[in-house]
């Protein structure tokens, strides 16, 4: 489970009602006191129509533009930007309006700060330590520095606030559509579902029916297709980046209204989960701002050698180690393909395409090689799993309201990484007494890093299971020859 970035903090101590604002299907839903999320008000069942936001409350472009003359003219002279880039200069438009706008209650909900991959400073970004999520930080701050850049006319052209047009304002406005939004038919952007984007994140995938067919034998050459039935294909693995996007909500026309229903049985008092899609860790960093400790739809992908993706039709992104440390169906297949003599793959082609072990001498190359790809991939990151579990405890610490700590005493005890954050973050610290406290910017810098180490573990964490997994696997192969133990 998961929550989404900023969500309202409400401190009813009684439950609040919703049926003022949405009608009779809103009954089945409450506020928990003093915490985030939605809670079913009374058992609900799965499937059941659990609430119901009419078109009028949406927050959307086309509502915008149709009711101010000129904020469309100003984007009609702009057609160029994105949707999304446009959706977001109107919700800065409307929050420069303040107490004239009929959506300032609803803005003043909105959260004041968020922490998706865009708003990582160089320090959280190196954090992530691995290659391909450093690049990934450091595209979407790229990204959003040159979408504000592509805007700011239209921005200066409808005379916004000065601090209306920076890029601190822009990122926190880029967050709230990235974060918030949800899908309508009509415009790529989406649209802002008061209450409906209270729900925090279940993932897809545990427990539940796929919705989705993958084509397994559009990829596979046809000499090397199985013969027969290609169901054990079919369950044997996930491509999730094939499925498609699950959804617990959409807007129905007939009923003009974005309406949500439970994905599961809820009873009284229990949180109502919403899944937004199949999302890996690092996806639901970018565009939510939070992670998943049990994340079913999470993967690390092994860099393999040019060959290995020649001798055979899967996708790149099909093969990965899926976040229980197990290879993929499709690298399962091809390193098995990959370790067969060139001279032989054809003939044994179809025995790898249906999932099976070509021999035990294959299996065991096949497992060693991928033991010792992810030991590499371990022993290249700057700290280890253990190191990182023992720094969160100290950001933990550190974090404590009624932990106070004086500077020297932080130093001597975690030292390493958090001295470089501290040094870092200089300007920001300072001493009350003699202990230490943190301003406001340095703390919600700490909560990135926190988030960039917890993600550095888990990505760890399926690679160490990985290993484990290979040497399960080899010795449980009926081999004498195969020595007990870690796999050299």
């Amino acid at each position: 489970m998961g929550s989404r970035n900023g969500n309202y903090r409400l401190n009813n101590s009684k439950p609040f009602s919703l049926s003022q604002l949405f009608g009779p299907f809103s009954h089945r839903l409450s506020f928990p006191g003093g915490r985030r999320g939605l809670a079913a008000a009374r058992d609900l069942t799965k499937g059941e129509l659990i609430l119901r936001v009419p078109k009028t409350a949406l927050f959307t472009t086309e509502c915008l533009l149709k009711s101010d003359q000129k904020l469309s003219l100003a984007v009609n002279r702009h057609l160029f930007l994105s949707p999304s880039q446009i959706l977001i200069v109107c919700l800065l438009y409307e929050v420069g309006k303040g107490k004239s706008s009929r959506w300032y209650t609803y803005l003043m909900l909105l959260p004041r700060c968020y922490e998706i991959l865009a708003t990582f400073g160089p320090f959280e970004k190196q954090a992530l330590q691995v290659d391909d999520a450093i690049w990934a930080a450091e595209k979407a701050v790229s990204k959003a520095e040159s979408e504000w850049k592509q805007a700011i006319k239209l921005m200066e052209e409808l005379k916004l606030k000065p601090q209306l047009l920076s890029f601190r304002a822009w990122l926190w406005a880029s967050a709230t559509v990235s974060s918030r939004t949800m899908h309508i038919s009509w415009d790529e952007a989406g649209c802002l579902c008061p209450v409906g984007d209270l729900f925090n994140y279940a993932a897809p995938g545990e427990g539940e029916e796929s919705i989705g067919i993958v084509d397994v034998e559009g990829w596979m050459p046809a000499p090397c297709l199985p013969k027969g039935d290609t169901t054990d294909v079919l369950d044997s693995e996930k491509f999730n980046d094939h499925l498609h996007r699950l959804t617990d909500g959409r807007f129905e026309e007939d009923v003009n209204s974005y309406c949500f229903y439970a994905r599961n049985n809820y009873k009284r008092g229990k949180q109502v989960l919403l899944s937004y899609g199949t999302y890996t860790n690092l996806e639901l960093l970018e565009h939510y701002g939070f992670l998943l400790n049990e994340n079913p739809n999470d993967k690390v992908f092994i860099s393999l050698e040019p060959g290995m993706y020649s001798c055979c039709s899967w996708p790149r992104e099909s093969q990965y180690v899926d976040q229980d440390g197990k290879p993929s169906f499709a690298l399962l297949s091809a390193l098995r393909l990959w370790m067969t003599p060139a001279n032989q793959r054809r003939s044994v082609g179809h025995l790898a395409y249906s999932g099976h072990q070509l021999s035990v001498d294959n299996e065991i190359s096949v497992m060693k090689w991928l033991s010792n790809n992810c030991c590499v991939m371990l022993n290249s990151l700057p700290t280890s799993k253990e190191e990182d579990a023992l720094l969160l405890c100290a950001i933990d610490k550190i974090q404590d309201i009624n932990t106070a700590m004086e500077p020297e005493e932080v130093l001597s005890d975690f030292g390493g990484e958090v001295c470089t954050f501290l040094e870092n973050y200089d300007v920001q610290c300072r001493q009350t007494g003699a202990k230490l406290a943190l301003s406001r910017k340095t703390k919600l810098s700490m909560q990135r890093w926190k988030l960039a180490i917890q993600w550095r573990l888990r990505y760890k964490k399926i690679l160490a299971d990985c290993i484990s997994y290979c040497d399960y696997t080899v010795n449980c192969l009926p081999n004498d020859n195969v020595r007990t133990g870690r796999i050299k």
